[in-house]
């Protein structure tokens, strides 16, 4: 599979993403556990169908000395016992604010209400923003389809 556009040598492309890197900077230096950020950002790419992502953000958390046995939860979290009810709040925010044009009201109170229990203001801002910013990612690499499997931890600085 080739992608349809390089991203990484067209000019708008290689400038979108310096500026959403930084983005990703921001929330990478935030409160919120980088455990949980990695679990957000497999989930939503989970749900996104980007290869891409979910290849980088697998590899990413194993390099963070992330367990195999979590990362092959996460795609059925609910059942799962190895995850905290922190954590478990951040992967129901994730997958109600990724999939909001499956609900006629977006992120219910009730989610939004559990994940408020576990995470402070800046942590929840912090979760909100990684969740845009993951579907963002996906979007952009699900358009080109960006191929996977030769993503490298660190690859990209």
């Amino acid at each position: 599979m080739e992608a349809r556009l390089n991203l990484f040598e067209n000019n708008v492309t290689a400038k979108f993403f310096r500026y959403i890197n930084s983005a990703g900077k921001v929330l990478s230096d935030s409160s919120l556990p980088a455990a949980t950020q990695e679990l957000v950002k497999i989930r939503a790419s989970q749900i996104n169908g980007c290869g891409f992502c979910t290849d980088m953000h697998t590899k990413d958390a194993t390099a963070a000395g992330e367990t195999v046995q979590r990362l092959h939860m996460v795609a059925a979290w609910r059942e799962a016992k190895v995850f905290t009810d922190a954590e478990r709040a951040a992967l129901e925010l994730a997958e109600e604010g990724t999939r909001i044009a499956d609900a006629a009201g977006g992120v219910s109170d009730e989610v939004w209400a559990n994940a408020a229990k576990h995470y402070d203001e800046e942590q929840l801002a912090a979760l909100v923003s990684l969740i845009a910013l993951i579907n963002a990612y996906n979007r952009v690499n699900v358009l080109v389809r960006q191929p996977a499997g030769d993503y490298q931890p660190g690859m990209f600085g």
